[in-house]
């Protein structure tokens, strides 16, 4: 039989970073602007937290003397520096000088993925390690720590109570994100710069602020998606382009899920499920059929792709401005 209970929670923490990054995107793209550098700010922000991690536990005289609530606290801001400076990045060319979005985006993950590999391998070479890796176990263990009673709750503490902090933050991030974007002023507006930015900038609505606060935040909440990489889903190991095509799939989820961060909940899992099922339906010896498997997320982006196209009702499709610089002196 089908083993749910344990494949339940692998499925969550294999969504976990598509979480972060498909909300990252999210609220970008409702500001208008269309970030197809998330692989790179993700990956960015797996390396800056990796940086931050490792000059803590290297200054530290014993294993012993690590103190928790820094092991968290300095990756987690390391994490949010080095992604809320590709956003900037992003905005300012694309806010600021109107450079082309996708142009720039592309470079950004060209960036962010060189940025990483080069201080990657420093970092290793600095540790001596001779295997192409580094392990940063002691902090990944306080990224990790589930709730204390999850164990005693036999099925149910495994499926919903069995993950680090972090898999919480995100649905919580996911669900706020949806709360202000339909339920508040602030995301009225944001959306009003999405759709029309001529006529927001009509009404009084500050254009450059909202694109620049709305992409800054969603890089930062992506970049958080490549910390849980590492430190959690990952076990604190880190190696160079070893976090595959995850900021893809981050950004084929926000259309996925028409735009909307709290069904981005339920879409992380599904595709996190579909990334690993391969692992759970048998298929014996034969190679041929578990590839075939593996090709399961991409078949789904595309289907998707195919679908969204189709798709008449006008609050199904993206922001009407989404990826165009805006002009003011053309309003």
């Amino acid at each position: 039989m089908f083993d749910f209970v344990s494949f339940i929670p692998r499925a969550v923490m294999q969504g976990a970073p598509l979480l972060f990054g498909s909300t990252g995107e999210t609220l970008t793209e409702k500001s208008g602007n269309l970030n197809l550098g998330i692989p790179g700010i993700m990956y960015m922000g797996a390396i800056s937290g990796v940086i931050g991690a490792f000059f803590y536990e290297s200054s530290l005289p014993s294993a012993e003397a690590l103190v928790p609530a820094l092991a968290v606290l300095i990756p987690f801001l390391s994490t949010l520096l080095g992604s809320l400076l590709m956003g900037l990045i992003y905005c300012f060319l694309t806010v600021t000088l109107r450079a082309n979005q996708n142009v720039t985006g592309l470079a950004l993950t060209t960036f962010g993925v060189g940025f990483g590999n080069f201080f990657g391998g420093s970092l290793v070479k600095l540790s001596g390690s001779d295997m192409p890796y580094l392990a940063l176990s002691a902090t990944s263990n306080c990224f990790r720590r589930a709730l204390p009673f999850a164990e005693n709750a036999g099925w149910f503490g495994r499926v919903f109570l069995s993950y680090g902090f972090l898999a919480y933050l995100g649905v919580a991030i996911a669900l706020v994100a949806a709360h202000i974007l339909r339920r508040t002023r602030v995301g009225l507006h944001l959306r009003a710069v999405g759709e029309s930015p001529a006529t927001a900038d009509a009404a009084g609505i500050n254009v450059g602020r909202y694109k620049y606060a709305a992409t800054c935040i969603g890089s930062m909440v992506a970049g958080l998606g490549g910390l849980y990489y590492v430190m959690d889903y990952a076990s604190g190991i880190w190696s160079n382009n070893g976090f595959g095509d995850r900021g893809w799939l981050s950004i084929a989820l926000v259309i996925f899920t028409i735009w909307r961060p709290n069904i981005g909940v339920l879409a992380s899992i599904l595709f996190g499920g579909l990334y690993i099922l391969h692992m759970y339906i048998p298929s014996g010896m034969n190679l041929a059929i578990k590839e075939i498997y593996k090709m399961l997320p991409y078949v789904v982006t595309i289907i998707v792709l195919v679908i969204t196209s189709m798709r008449n009702k006008r609050e199904n499709q993206p922001p009407a401005s989404l990826g165009v610089a805006y002009f003011r002196e053309e309003r």
